[in-house]
């Protein structure tokens, strides 16, 4: 573990401090360290510098609305490498929540997710995505997503 010292303002360290108890951490290294992971990774997927990723795709759509449950269902066999588990879940009489598991290529994970939220009847669409370096183990025969940071 390295260590490094920096100087803030005290109205920014208590601005910190506030926002690092109401988040639940326990100390600043904590906090600092999550800050520091998100904007790497932040960086990274904005620089193209993260060509493998995991993520997750969460979306809501009425089912109701034009066939869209088998639009969904339709991009998913298609990008089926992508996906690596789906979980759906009812809202209410109308409404379902769905949440993707995805790995695979950054950018065309992107594209899946951008292309699924654009169908009409999805909504409230967001896709998280975290920077790994894949491969497979000499000793093992399935793929290994180990994030970046």
């Amino acid at each position: 573990m390295e260590r490094f010292t920096i100087s803030i303002d005290q109205d920014l360290a208590r601005e910190f401090d506030a926002l690092m108890r109401a988040k639940g951490y326990r100390n600043r290294s904590e906090a600092v360290r999550d800050m520091l992971r998100n904007e790497l990774e932040n960086f990274r997927l904005a620089a193209g510098a993260a060509p493998e990723c995991v993520g997750v795709l969460s979306y809501v759509y009425n089912h109701h609305e034009r066939s869209i449950a088998q639009k969904v269902i339709g991009h998913a066999h298609a990008e089926h490498d992508l996906v690596v588990s789906t979980m759906h879940a009812h809202l209410d009489h109308d409404n379902c929540i769905e949440t993707m598991i995805l790995r695979g290529p950054t950018a065309r994970t992107q594209r899946f997710a951008e292309t699924l939220i654009a169908e009409p009847g999805v909504r409230h669409g967001k896709l998280n995505l975290i920077p790994v370096k894949s491969g497979r183990d000499a000793k093992h025969r399935h793929v290994h997503s180990r994030p970046i940071t």
